[in-house]
């Protein structure tokens, strides 16, 4: 159980930050960056689940994600070390897999894609397009956390390395995020909006 009894501590006011190890880095590192982008992420899903309407069945597997994404933050904020003093929390690749099942689920008779999609149809189909591309973001910047940092099992990098299950984490999550938002304007009856490329939009621009 973890105690807030005091929300400012002025110790961050020179630009530095604790890691979950208690090592000091700075605020502008990637690592911070990528657990920072998660916590955004997580905020992001908060807010779909307050304001737009999604089914039952969805909003249990995303108040999952929300509880597995504050153990991603705090498992990119967790160098991984050789014989760590106290078990750190990590993602596991069962939480991963857990994902890829409801991808299979949610996307059980979604029709066959002939094209890219656009983001819309309804307003929560497009804002879980966003939160897609949020899911995106934090992967990227955990990666580039990871070419100095190393992963899990190169830890040589200095400050330790990144755990690599929990990018594939990121990764995984924001394919559940696509075909939920499929999902979502399949259960409105929704169209799919689907792009259709510069030559198809302007025929004429294509005659010499």
């Amino acid at each position: 159980m973890v105690h807030l009894t005091r929300i400012y501590t002025r110790t961050g006011d020179a630009g530095q930050t604790r890691l979950t190890d208690n090592s000091v880095t700075s605020k502008t590192d990637p690592r911070v960056a990528a657990y920072g982008h998660v916590d955004e992420l997580n905020s992001a899903i908060g807010l779909l689940l307050s304001q737009y309407p999604v089914d039952d069945e969805v909003r249990a597997a995303l108040e999952l994600v929300q509880n597995e994404l504050f153990d991603v933050g705090a498992d990119l904020s967790n160098p991984v070390v050789p014989n760590p003093r106290y078990e750190p929390l990590r993602i596991i690749p069962s939480s991963v897999e857990r994902l890829e099942q409801w991808c299979d689920h949610f996307g059980e008779g979604l029709p066959a894609l002939n094209s890219f999609i656009l983001p819309g149809g309804t307003p929560t189909s497009a804002y879980l397009h966003v939160l897609r591309t949020m899911a995106r973001r934090a992967e990227r910047t955990a990666w580039a956390a990871a070419e100095i940092y190393g992963v899990e099992d190169d830890v040589a990098g200095a400050g330790g390395g990144l755990n690599p299950v929990a990018m594939r984490y990121l990764n995984r999550l924001s394919d559940l995020l696509f075909i939920l938002a499929r999902h979502a304007n399949a259960q409105a009856g929704a169209a799919e909006v689907l792009w259709v490329p510069g030559g198809e939009r302007n025929p004429g621009l294509n005659k010499g």
